[in-house]
């Protein structure tokens, strides 16, 4: 089974490559597929570059994406950073027409329980966003994992060390519980290569992309999201538990 690579596109990257409209975004899911991504991690943008869970705008974004990548899963934020209440942000998502492939659902946000059974209920797949360790704790508490899709251990700290030491602390979290779905391992900014780096040797699968880190892994501005992709698949190509 191919270690999974997933480009998160854009978030709220301020690169001037962050793709906002469904055309630049698709376009940007289409580079990062061909670079060697197996999924794709998006967040929608409205009419004034707001990111937004509004039902249209997902799925403008979400037919952009399948009508360029047909066979590419596609995972949706729902992050609470957008729709801060939790009633509020359930009842956007329970009006959606179109849903994804799977959602990132960040497993320390008041309500997140709720949402995943709803999107369960509708056969969207749940990626559970651990970013800190009484996250993943709170994870195994909620009963949720026999029916999640994978995990994603993904540190919000900068500091190299710091990052890893947390990576390290949340897979042990999960292992202990007896959890055995597939993880995938990011940082953010300056952490993000070391976090990819440390998950490969371990055997897990890894996310990149605008969303996550401007550099090339020799420090060097990266020009694209495309670009990122195919560091990150040199990276998994040169690791021995590839």
């Amino acid at each position: 089974m191919p270690t999974l690579l997933q480009a998160a596109l854009n978030g709220d990257s301020v690169h001037p490559a962050t793709p906002r409209t469904p055309a630049t975004i698709a376009e940007a899911a289409r580079g990062a597929v061909e670079a060697g991504a197996h999924s794709v991690h998006v967040h929608a943008f409205d009419t004034a570059g707001r990111e937004t869970l509004d039902g249209v705008a997902c799925a403008q974004v979400l037919g952009a994406i399948r009508s360029s990548c047909p066979r590419t899963p596609i995972s949706l934020t729902t992050s609470a950073a957008i729709v801060r209440d939790p009633q509020g942000r359930l009842r956007i998502v329970a009006a959606w027409e179109e849903v994804p492939d799977l959602v990132s659902a960040n497993m320390g946000e008041p309500g997140i329980v709720e949402l995943c059974e709803l999107l369960l209920s509708r056969g969207v797949g749940i990626e559970a966003g651990l970013l800190t360790l009484a996250d993943a704790r709170a994870f195994v508490r909620s009963g949720l994992a026999p029916r999640c899709r994978r995990v994603l251990v993904e540190p919000l700290d900068l500091d190299t060390a710091t990052a890893l030491s947390h990576a390290a602390a949340i897979e042990g979290v999960i292992l202990s519980a007896g959890i055995a779905l597939e993880q995938v391992h990011h940082g953010y900014g300056p952490a993000c290569w070391a976090v990819n780096r440390r998950a490969l040797a371990r055997g897990h699968g890894i996310r990149t992309g605008l969303e996550d880190i401007t550099l090339l892994p020799d420090g060097s501005p990266a020009p694209d999201n495309t670009a990122l992709v195919a560091a990150a698949a040199r990276l998994i190509h040169s690791s021995p538990q590839a």
